[in-house]
């Protein structure tokens, strides 16, 4: 077992190795507190970007799902006739600087979750070191955008934001402790706008959304094939995203045969591959896809659809329509 995985593990419970790990932190605790203080007696500043800022994020480690959110939240307010833009750091990117991500960019540039994003929404989207550059590259680049997205940054307080959606996934707040002892990036609960959450989160309460697969698999060329054209195959299933086992659980819930699945790193850049794939059947999750299909494109993408309850949306568009209206003063610097 590598030590990330003994991590996700240990971090369900408060058992021996989360115990031993918890005085560590207790440091991380005081330093994220005196970080939080900072901004909130005006030691450190906030700065502002010309257009309600939504933050899509979480507060466990590991990834809990939200680019999916990201797409469904800019899905939506296209559909409300809103341009919306997206911004990211581009986590594992081998550039730094401030740039658009197109959809023929290289994952490796722009990172892989904005390149998927952009691809899939048709949305402006940039990546920076700096989202409050990112932000102001997007309205100087595309001046009818109405509403910044942040793709994750719910604990990057230099950018001032008017709303949060905070997303969890079964694991929930995990054993409630802080890193390295318990996933929790900061303290749970702490207020935000919105909760939204697996059926397996109940705990933690908040608006439900429901994962599933797409009917259809597609490759590089568009060629599509519908899942159930695919049972009885045998696939070999890659996934390098923050839960890798929950992928492979949902394909063969659809019936799929997976003679093999590979768990990589999350962010994995498939500048290898592993052994003896050569003539195996792929199938992957379109964050891997935008990165594999360099490589392979006939391996197999799988889309992951988000249903939200009715009731989240509703609620969402009144708060947006009250930052609408307001305005939005000049940016600090």
């Amino acid at each position: 077992m590598n030590l990330a995985l003994a991590l996700q593990r240990a971090w369900l419970r408060r058992g021996p190795l989360a115990r031993a790990l918890w005085p560590a932190s207790l440091v991380f605790a005081t330093l994220a507190a005196l970080r939080r203080l900072a901004y909130r007696t005006g030691l450190a500043r906030s700065q502002t970007v010309a257009a309600p800022v939504v933050v899509v994020g979480n507060v466990v480690a590991g990834g809990a799902g939200k680019t999916p959110i990201v797409m469904a939240l800019v899905r939506h307010l296209q559909a409300r006739g809103l341009q919306p833009g997206v911004v990211s750091r581009g986590h594992g990117r081998r550039t730094s600087d401030c740039r658009e991500v197109r959809p023929d960019s290289a994952a490796a540039d722009v990172g892989d979750e904005p390149l998927l994003v952009a691809r899939e929404t048709r949305a402006p989207v940039f990546v920076a070191a700096s989202r409050v550059q990112a932000a102001r590259a997007l309205l100087a680049a595309h001046p009818g955008c109405r509403v910044i997205v942040s793709d994750d940054g719910l604990q990057h307080y230099r950018m001032r934001r008017d709303l949060e959606v905070c997303v969890f996934d079964d694991r929930g707040a995990g054993n409630g402790w802080l890193l390295p002892a318990g996933p929790l990036r900061e303290p749970w609960p702490r207020p935000v706008d919105f909760v939204l959450r697996t059926a397996g989160a109940a705990r933690i309460g908040g608006f439900e959304v429901r994962r599933r697969l797409a009917a259809a698999a597609r490759r590089a060329d568009g060629t599509p094939a519908a899942l159930a054209a695919l049972a009885g195959r045998p696939l070999t299933a890659l996934a390098g995203v923050g839960q890798p086992q929950a992928f492979f659980d949902m394909l063969r819930r659809q019936g799929l045969h997976l003679e093999r699945a590979i768990a990589l790193p999350d962010h994995y850049d498939f500048g290898t591959l592993p052994d003896g794939l050569d003539a195996a059947e792929l199938v992957c999750t379109e964050k891997d896809a935008v990165k594999l299909w360099r490589r392979r494109p006939d391996a197999w993408a799988v889309g992951l659809l988000v249903d939200v309850e009715p009731a989240f949306w509703t609620a969402f568009d009144r708060a947006l329509d009250a930052k609408l209206s307001s305005t939005h003063g000049p940016e600090t610097s």
